[in-house]
């Protein structure tokens, strides 16, 4: 399973939902949209205009922090 998180500086729900993955020992990706240009651009293309946004395979993306739908994705693992 591919976990993808975009993130951006000083987000507390981005450390939130980082620290939760992280707590569940689910492996994701991170991809900080303030460094990473086409990380941003993906996100705009897409119709985001916020972080946290964790994409998981081809399941619908997670919006926001979660802990809910971090539990279920923790328990698909």
């Amino acid at each position: 399973m591919s976990v993808t998180v975009y993130t951006k500086n000083n987000c507390v729900q981005c450390m939130m939902t980082k620290k939760t993955l992280l707590q569940y020992e689910v492996d994701f990706i991170e991809k900080n949209v303030e460094e990473d240009t086409a990380a941003m651009d993906f996100l705009k293309n897409e119709g985001y205009q916020a972080v946290p946004v964790i994409f998981v395979d081809q399941q619908e993306p997670i919006k926001g922090f979660r802990p809910d739908l971090l539990k279920k994705l923790r328990i698909a693992i």
